[in-house]
């Protein structure tokens, strides 16, 4: 490309495009990329404080910007997903599902140390909604170099950076545990707030039932609603290391291959996840599902409803970010629980 007076660029084609941008009313392109310059346009350019313009020259070892931006689009791009077209050097990825976005960290940031390029994404490991935008990408120069945009392919490796797995909903079995519960002696407020949390996913309940400190009522309960076909079994209560809380014994006894006791993640930290031996998870909920806003479980829900194998060391590392603050107003996903860097 090559700098121009305005006065001078009559005739010439824009390599770029001019931005007009009026606080509270506009901030748009007032000339597009490719646009030939006449007369009568350059009293608007030098009113927007362009006394000069890069007007475009063909150069084989350059790229265009919004020609590297799909270079950085065609990296990212997984199924599930859209393009914008290009609009000032920029194009977006927006969700075509409901669905759980996951994001390969390393090969993001080892694209993004190279420099004069930039992509940048919503927090992995979070749901979006369709219509959700994901990432951006764009070069920082109007201008670069073609092999400086090899070494972000080289660099990115195989594979998208991005995927966004839609959710599968769900029929879940749910077992409330508690003497308390049980006997009548205080009403149920574990079941409707289960029940709301699967309904946003809209998943069904299929099986629920209400059982005493019992261990192996517990456990023949689970049992049950595996074989009936549960996809999903959830046990509240009883998470804690009283005598009296035999949850945790109970799901060791079906059998299920334990993933952890314990979580770093407040609230939550009692939380419990196993798997049957065909995959289907059972978790055990502590108390604090049922009183506090975004839990543990609002973070493992999503990966469970998108057939993500949850591990120990997935578990282990949200505790950099496992803090909720409670604030008064709850903003989540919009916050920073379960966002580690």
């Amino acid at each position: 490309m090559k700098l121009l007076k305005t006065e001078e660029a009559v005739g010439q084609v824009l390599c770029h495009d001019i931005t007009q941008i009026i606080r509270g009313v506009t901030k748009d392109a007032v000339f597009r990329k490719g646009h030939i310059i006449t007369p009568e346009d350059v009293p608007v350019l030098l009113s927007v404080g362009k006394e000069h313009v890069y007007i475009w020259e063909k150069n084989e070892n350059m790229l265009h910007e919004n020609d590297a931006a799909e270079i950085l689009r065609s990296l990212c791009q997984g199924p599930n997903m859209h393009a914008t077209a290009p609009r000032e050097g920029k194009i977006e990825l927006v969700a075509d599902e409901d669905g759980l976005l996951l994001a390969d960290v390393e090969r993001l940031r080892a694209v993004n140390r190279l420099g004069e390029m930039m992509i940048a994404t919503r927090s992995s490991g979070f749901p979006v909604k369709r219509g959700d935008k994901l990432c951006g990408t764009r070069v920082i120069p109007l201008v670069i170099e073609k092999e400086k945009m090899e070494a972000a392919r080289q660099a990115a490796g195989d594979g998208p950076l991005l995927r966004l797995l839609p959710f599968r909903p769900r029929r879940y079995g749910l077992i409330i545990t508690g003497s308390e519960v049980y006997h009548g002696r205080i009403e149920d407020t574990f079941s409707p707030v289960i029940q709301e949390k699967l309904a946003e996913y809209g998943c069904e309940s299929g099986w629920h039932e209400v059982l005493d400190d019992d261990h192996v009522q517990i456990t023949a309960a689970v049992n049950r609603m595996l074989a009936a076909g549960a996809e999903l079994v959830l046990c509240t209560g009883g998470m804690s290391v009283d005598p009296d809380d035999r949850t945790p014994l109970a799901i060791k006894n079906t059998g299920a291959k334990i993933v952890s006791y314990g979580a770093p993640v407040l609230p939550g930290a009692m939380f419990l996840l196993a798997y049957t031996a065909d995959g289907r998870p059972i978790c055990g909920l502590p108390g604090c599902v049922m009183y506090a806003k975004r839990t543990i479980f609002d973070l493992v829900l999503p990966f469970l409803l998108a057939d993500v194998p949850v591990t120990a060391e997935h578990l282990a590392g949200l505790g950099h970010g496992g803090l909720c603050l409670n604030c008064p107003e709850c903003r989540f996903p919009n916050c920073m629980f379960g966002k580690g860097v």
